[in-house]
């Protein structure tokens, strides 16, 4: 049965919004998007090579799968397009309607915590969740998050929406693998306790 990893970049605040483009989400006022950027290395690229390597299906929420397929399609000389083009990805969404533009995209039916068990009850390989944020509290606090990848920037950003809202769960989690890049990026993947 597949694993459901979410990957995200964090500040050290535990900021996630916009870390790739300046105009990447602009909610709430936030003007500090791209931060992630100054951070990549050849470490990151290797790491989260490894990770797509090894997933067989993006999970994606309405907002990130949008800003996403307005990106990633047009990158040429990019070794992720294709990846990302070719892997299969479900959408979370109650506005969005079939046919979805991107290659390989398909909307779940019905409730999105039933679709998602259906999907981890299936063989096949890990399904990574990328941005996402409203969808991954979601799937946390059905239990259904197998791995955080969680890419901590060496930034505080002091606002912005946060990965883990102060009124969620308390749980514990333990320390599964770890790098540091030479920017200063800690690279971790925790899994629940």
């Amino acid at each position: 049965m597949p694993k459901i990893i979410v990957t995200e970049n964090v500040s050290l605040d535990g900021v996630m919004q916009a870390p790739g483009r300046p105009d990447e989400d602009t909610r709430d006022g936030f003007t500090r998007g791209g931060w992630a950027v100054p951070h990549n290395d050849p470490v990151l690229g290797r790491k989260m090579g490894e990770g797509m390597a090894s997933t067989g299906a993006l999970l994606l929420g309405r907002r990130t799968w949008a800003d996403f397929a307005g990106y990633w399609p047009r990158q040429t000389g990019n070794p992720f397009t294709p990846v990302l083009d070719a892997l299969p990805k479900h959408v979370a969404s109650t506005t969005l309607d079939e046919p979805l533009p991107w290659v390989n995209s398909h909307l779940l039916k019905g409730d999105v915590i039933e679709a998602v068990r259906e999907l981890k009850a299936r063989p096949g390989p890990d399904i990574a969740v990328l941005g996402s944020g409203e969808l991954v509290r979601s799937l946390r606090r059905h239990g259904l998050v197998d791995a955080y990848v969680l890419l901590v920037h060496p930034v505080v950003l002091g606002g912005g929406r946060r990965l883990f809202d102060p009124g969620d769960e308390p749980g514990e989690l333990r320390l599964t693998d770890s790098v540091t890049t030479t920017t200063g990026v800690v690279i971790a993947r925790y899994e629940p306790a």
